[in-house]
Order: C-alpha cells, then structure tokens, then sequence
C-alpha cells in the first residue's frame, strides 16, 4: 500500500511504476441526448463524440500498448472478445452509448490487421477499415428507460417505490413545494409548450430541468430569452439534484437504493471473474442511469467526503463514469493471490478526454483510497444485493421469478461477495438480465400510475404536444428534436 495516499482523501490518480492492473469495471451514464420530456429521446451528436472520447481515454489507460496503467495481457489492437464483457439496456440511448464507448475503446484496426488470406492466395478486405464488432449484452427489462422522466418508478421493486414516494410526503419536500413555487412559475414562458401550469412545480424539479438543460445546449433561440440567466439555471440544478438524490437514495431506509445496492453486487462479480479466470476477464463495462451512481454514492459513504456538494450530492453529468481497479504491488509474472490484491475507486464526472484525470476517492469511510480485496469484498457485502432470492425479499415481491425464488432458492448471501476466495459469486449474468435491468434501471421506468398519482404527470398524445408548441411561446418539442 502506497504510504503517501494514507493522509489523503482524495487525488488525481496518478499510477505507480509497482503496480500491475490486472482488471477494470467501468459504469458509465450515457452521453448527451433530448429531452425527456418530449420523448423518444435519442443521443444527439455531441452525445456521440463524449462516448467517443471516453471510450478513447480509457483505451490510452488501459490497453494501448506502452502505457503505464495498461491491463497486464490485455490485446491492444485486435480485441480478444473473451477478455471483455459489455452490457446495457435494451434503450436505445443507453445501447447506443454502449456501442459508441467500444469505438473509442477498440477502435477499426485497417487493412493490415484485420485482412485475411484465403487457401488460395486471396486477400479479403475488411469493411468499414476493420471496424471491430464486440457484443453487447442486452437486458430487456430496461427498455425504453431514458424516456421515462421518473427515478424510482418501476413496479419491479415495490418497496423502494414506497419509499421513495414517502419523499413526497416528507417535511423536506413540502418546505420546497412551497417556497419554490414562484420561482417555478416565473419560468411558465419558457416551458409550457410542454408542461401544463399544474405541472410547473418542484415535484417536476428533475424533468422541468433536463428540459431546459437540453435546450440551453441546443436551442439557438433560448440566449435571446432573458429569463433563463446563469443564476436561475443554477438554482434550477441544485433543486433537481437534491429532488433527485432524495428519490434515489435514505440513509435509513436502504431499499430505496435497491439500483446501487444490484450494482455493487454487478461490480464485486466482474472484478471477481478476473480473479476466477486468473487474469483472463480483464474489463466489464456497464452502462446504466443516473438513479444508480446517486445511490451507489450513498451507500458507498460518498456523501460523507469534504467535497461531496461538489462530487457526489448532484446528478453526474453526461457521460460520467466510475471505474474499480483490481491491481497488484505483488510480483504478477503469475496471477497474484487474494491476499495481495488492491481495489481502487475513481470517479469521473462528465465525459473523458485528453486533458481528463480520473480522481480516486476512499470507499465506506475509510481514510485511504487503496482497500484491499479482503475489506472491498466485505465493505460492499453490507450493502449488495446479489441475489435473486436476496432481491425478491428485499423488494417483497413473490410472484412470478420470485415466486420459486423465494420460496426455494438458496444461492444469495449478503452481498455477492461470496467467500474469501475472491471469486465474485454474486448475481449471475442470467440473473443480472433479469434483476440488474429491472433494477440497475428500476430507478428508471414504469409504474405510471403511482408516479403519476404522486407528481400530477399527465399522458398526453404527441401530436397535441406538437400542436401546443407549435402555437405558445418557450422551449417546445420541435426546438428540442432539432437537438
């Protein structure tokens, strides 16, 4: 353990020649896309260029050839599909961002590399200059995701749904109902091509913003506007944050962070494949919502840091990504043993590029940034969910998957550390299909009617949407499909 990180919170990461990674999980947010408020929403393309240059820096970290922190044995060119696994929602965001991420990740090879020589002596070309295909795996649960406007409304997990929604009961969210709502009003030209007046409130903190957001990126006409100055759309976010934070995750009631409690099971499993593949699975992507960093944070002990209001406490930007290190200051000629393995967090918030440094934070309150694998395994042990029985119970559901599960299932434990061997045995890619989607993202999607029910959303049909911004003044949906 590296002495001099001891009395430091938190750095920009820079790597040590006695060290050897020997594997990565990276969870990313998607890049720039439309509202969701004017659905379906779809990655614009400056989206495409931050999933780009993210995919690219973490190449130029891990896996081009001759650079410091790069993945012991991983291939720098031609990727080699069993040392990668990938997953993301059946959404066409989120699957997009995935695929675009690989681009930058490993990137067409040309002629040279990736042309084949037949039997008899004829060379094929390849297409698109060697473009390199890696699968990604889909989870169908979470379809659609990024055009649903609430965090916590799947009916996947009936309890966080209860919990979150008791923030709209709270003492915390009436004071802000109330003292907001002249603000919210003020805003009425700007968007009520889209939201009706009895919509124009902080309960639609989250959505009201990502509107306004999106056009301020986008929409030409919108600096003409003096309504929306650099301080109002300050305040516009710091409310969304705090909404949104609030929905995603309570100190006291854990299940209401049901997303980053599934993560952390996804994350101990993928870095605990390269442990039971002695090195061979070197890197697992996963692309996901918001709703599950935020989460995540808190349970983490994120929330706790001296720069949380600045890291952590708000709604990670586009393209935002952490990332675990499984490394080793042992001799690595052959794969180390548990107890010399390393665990190292680092955060990013906003997409990646040259000029980018990932930033490494202490997990679970502890005062240095390096934890062994031993004290990761069991710090994220308290708080995984890592199994099917184990997610059933938690969401107190015991019809259909959880109806077997409940009842005879024995395979979850607390967390998906499984034992001290390091092996991950956690929640399963299968499971991960069924329960990570509907998690990972429950924060995401559906149960409409308890959220409409709650924040007053209405179903209206797109062509009157299109009818109403085509006559009203502000930022409707014609401007926001122009983005």
């Amino acid at each position: 353990m590296l002495s001099f990180l001891l009395p430091v919170l938190f750095f920009p990461f820079l790597a040590c020649a006695a060290e050897t990674i020997l594997g990565v999980f990276i969870f990313s947010r998607h890049g720039d896309r439309t509202a969701k408020s004017t659905p379906p929403t779809a990655l614009t393309t400056l989206g495409y260029r931050q999933i780009f240059n993210s995919g690219t820096y973490f190449r130029n970290r891990y896996i081009a050839p001759n650079v410091a922190s790069r993945i012991v044995g991983v291939d720098s060119d031609v990727v080699e599909q069993s040392q990668i696994t990938v997953s993301a929602p059946v959404d066409t965001v989120l699957m997009n961002s995935a695929q675009e991420f690989l681009q930058g990740l490993y990137p067409p090879v040309g002629f040279t590399l990736a042309s084949d020589t037949l039997r008899n002596g004829s060379v094929i070309s390849p297409p698109l200059d060697g473009y390199q295909l890696i699968p990604i795996r889909s989870t169908t649960a979470g379809m659609g995701s990024e055009d649903s406007a609430w965090l916590q409304a799947s009916g996947n997990c009936p309890q966080a749904i209860l919990s979150s929604n008791e923030y709209f009961t709270s003492s915390d969210y009436n004071n802000l109902l109330a003292s907001t709502g002249a603000f919210y009003e003020s805003l009425t030209p700007l968007i009520n091509a889209t939201f009706g007046a009895d919509q124009i409130s902080y309960k639609n903190a989250y959505t009201i913003f990502d509107l306004l957001n999106v056009a301020s990126i986008h929409n030409k006409s919108l600096s003409a506007l003096p309504l929306l100055t650099d301080s109002v759309f300050s305040q516009l976010r710091t409310l969304a944050d705090h909404h949104e934070l609030n929905l995603a995750y309570n100190s006291t009631d854990p299940v209401r962070a049901i997303a980053g409690s599934t993560l952390a099971a996804q994350i101990v499993q993928g870095l605990g494949n390269t442990i039971k593949s002695q090195g061979k699975s070197k890197i697992t992507v996963e692309f996901g919502a918001y709703a599950s960093f935020q989460s995540f944070f808190g349970l983490a002990d994120l929330l706790t840091l001296p720069d949380s209001n600045d890291s952590f406490m708000g709604i990670p930007d586009y393209a935002s990504t952490m990332t675990f290190e499984l490394f080793t200051t042992a001799d690595a000629s052959s794969f180390p043993a548990v107890e010399d393995l390393q665990v190292r967090f680092l955060f990013h918030n906003g997409t990646m590029d040259e000029n980018s440094r990932l930033t490494a934070y202490p997990l679970f309150g502890q005062s240095s940034t390096e934890l062994s694998w031993t004290e990761f395994e069991a710090g994220m042990g308290r708080f995984a969910v890592g199994g099917q029985k184990q997610w059933c119970e938690a969401c107190g559901n015991s019809t259909g998957v959880c109806a077997s599960a409940t009842g005879s299932s024995s395979s979850s434990s607390a967390g998906a550390a499984g034992s001290g061997s390091g092996t991950g045995g956690g929640i399963s890619k299968a499971a991960a299909g069924v329960i990570g989607a509907m998690v990972t993202l429950a924060v995401v999607l559906g149960s409409q009617a308890a959220v409409m029910l709650v924040a007053g959303l209405r179903v209206v049909r797109k062509n009157r949407l299109a009818s109403r911004a085509a006559h009203e003044n502000g930022v409707g949906e014609a401007d926001e499909r122009k983005g």
